[in-house]
């Protein structure tokens, strides 16, 4: 399925591009997290188990568990702490 992938704040500039589409047969955010970490250092550095990581879809904070549709928006970003 194609799906739309956005990237923020720390996740962006360590992936180096803050949006790009992709073909996933990932049926859960759990699932394409992986196959998004299995692209290279660059995505495991980031997107890789243990490291502090907010997900949502279709502008939707999401737990990793939900699953995922043809044309979906998955966002990806560091938890956001104020001060």
């Amino acid at each position: 399925m194609k799906l739309t992938i956005r990237y923020f704040a720390s996740v962006r500039e360590a992936i180096g591009t803050g949006v790009e589409t992709l073909e996933s047969s990932a049926a859960t955010l759990a699932a394409l997290r992986d196959e998004l970490v299995a692209r290279g250092a660059a995505y495991a550095s980031s997107l890789g188990r243990g490291k502090a990581l907010r997900v949502s879809c279709n502008q939707l904070m999401c737990d990793e568990t939900f699953e995922i549709a043809e044309g979906d928006e998955v966002g990806f970003f560091p938890p956001v702490t104020g001060g």
